[in-house]
């Protein structure tokens, strides 16, 4: 991957940081226009990806897959096909799926059925009272189940630090996995987190690598800058 590029660095100065050799930068949350609150189309994903430098982008729109497998073949990074599915009791990201996740299950139900697909089970934005997040209770539940293999200790849109430092700090409590994501709905947001980890070849790799993540991040939730587009149809 190509080194960031001064735009993209200039809106995420930590991208102008070196990766060590053998590492990749992983933005674990992100969004395309199949979301519905989204509006970033393919062209200007594979733009943010080249301005970025981000190796691996896990596409996770809300309740759909479709984005992320038509995307795999089209940028010049990996991907991971994820869904940010609404349970009952809040939101949970399901990574490396095959498989769409039906709407509406409760937070149990969505757990298993991505861990059935082989998939990761993400926990985004645990405390942003502000988002979808999964109720405490039903996280704490998932927890004491073992279905849970990481937490977002940094989410790009969450503006209080606070926040992401008591997901960090559930984290470490509870031996969970820390992830970051730039939970991006415009193209601009893209590496604004994510996080630095070995290199991976599928799901059981990846939660190895995981171990050894550095999460890195910032608070960037600006708006699009308007400019006359055409957003295909999803």
């Amino acid at each position: 991957m190509p080194a960031p590029h001064a735009a993209a660095v200039g809106r995420h100065p930590h991208l102008a940081e070196p990766v060590r050799s053998g590492w990749v930068r992983v933005d674990m949350h992100s969004h395309t226009m199949w979301s519905g609150d989204s509006t970033t189309t393919p062209d200007e994903i594979v733009q943010a990806v080249v301005e970025s430098g981000i190796d691996v982008l896990c596409i996770t729109d809300h309740n759909s897959i479709k984005g992320a497998q038509q995307l795999i073949d089209t940028l010049p990074c990996r991907v991971v096909v994820g869904e940010e599915l609404k349970t009952h009791a809040g939101e949970i990201i399901g990574l490396f799926l095959t498989e769409h996740l039906p709407f509406g299950l409760a937070p149990r139900e969505a757990a298993e059925a991505v861990r059935a697909q082989g998939g990761v089970v993400y926990i985004p934005h645990p405390f942003d009272p502000m988002r979808r997040n999964l109720s405490e209770p039903a996280l704490d539940d998932l927890v004491a189940a073992g279905l849970v293999d990481a937490i977002e200790v940094i989410n790009a849109k969450t503006s209080l630090h606070s926040l992401n430092e008591r997901a960090a700090r559930y984290a470490q409590t509870h031996g969970l996995l820390a992830g970051a994501g730039s939970d991006a709905h415009v193209p601009d947001a893209l590496g604004a987190a994510y996080v630095e980890m070995p290199d991976f070849d599928g799901p059981l790799q990846f939660l190895e690598s995981l171990r050894s993540a550095r999460p890195v991040g910032h608070h960037w939730d600006q708006a699009r800058p308007w400019r006359a587009r055409i957003v295909p149809s999803v």
